[in-house]
């Protein structure tokens, strides 16, 4: 397969697409920028969004526990020295995100087969992609079962859950547009692979540092698989960009 490459079309976006304009433009933009003497405008703009900063709540909170399970479980981490509430929150922002993670997948099958048919394309292989997608939904999964585990509601909404959905919106929209090409697709899901990695190895980290060996078993293999992802959304880009991948990976 050749390159993906952009069409050139009816683009007018650019000023150089009418000089004379272009020249007004400018002319009237260096005149708005000069603000009055007396009115400090970059300054009064950055005092208005300091008192926003220092006035706001926090972005949501955690529910208390719900369950005899999870106070004991909450108590016995606050004698261990260990923050029940830290892990809790990013184990809901983690749930949230591969949630997303999920239906980004869902909308990039709809464009593949859409353009390519039910088997996708040699660089794009449609079986390998929904097992990716079964990946993120099993990690969902295991998500839910540990915050369930730790005594916590899966159901809820922490503050990193909020953020993580927040984060994630404008990449599911990316995916989701009938407008953007497979590739352009692809930039948005590798976006969310790097993030997800992170994420994984972030728990892993946490659950290493508080000693709990049985989930820190399952991040360090989801952080594993998540790796993989990320290598693969990679090459497809490299490949579907240049016809292959980047000569520096693997020496």
């Amino acid at each position: 397969m050749k390159p993906q490459q952009s069409r050139i079309g009816g683009n007018r976006t650019g000023v150089q697409m009418s000089a004379l304009d272009a020249r007004e433009m400018k002319h009237r933009s260096e005149q708005s920028l000069v603000p009055p003497a007396h009115v400090p405008v970059a300054a009064a703009l950055s005092d208005m969004r300091a008192r926003y900063v220092a006035e706001a709540p926090q972005l949501g909170s955690l529910p208390p526990p719900a369950t005899v399970r999870g106070v004991l479980q909450a108590g016995a981490a606050l004698l261990a020295g260990n923050s029940q509430q830290l892990l809790l929150d990013k184990l809901g922002e983690r749930l949230a995100f591969e949630r997303s993670s999920a239906r980004l997948y869902d909308s990039l099958v709809v464009k593949l087969r859409a353009t390519q048919g039910d088997d996708g394309d040699e660089l794009l292989p449609m079986e390998l992609l929904l097992r990716i997608r079964d990946q993120e939904v099993e990690h969902f999964a295991l998500l839910a079962h540990a915050i369930d585990r730790l005594g916590g509601d899966s159901t809820a909404q922490t503050p990193g859950a909020d953020l993580a959905g927040v984060e994630s919106a404008g990449l599911l929209q990316a995916v989701a547009d009938p407008r953007s090409s497979v590739l352009q697709s692809l930039h948005a899901v590798l976006i969310a692979e790097m993030a997800d990695h992170h994420g994984w190895e972030l728990l892993f980290a946490l659950a290493s540092a508080q000693k709990r060996d049985s989930l820190r078993i399952d991040f360090q293999l989801a952080a594993q698989q998540e790796a993989q992802h990320l290598q693969y959304v990679k090459s497809w880009i490299e490949r579907h960009t240049l016809g292959a991948p980047l000569a520096w990976q693997g020496a």
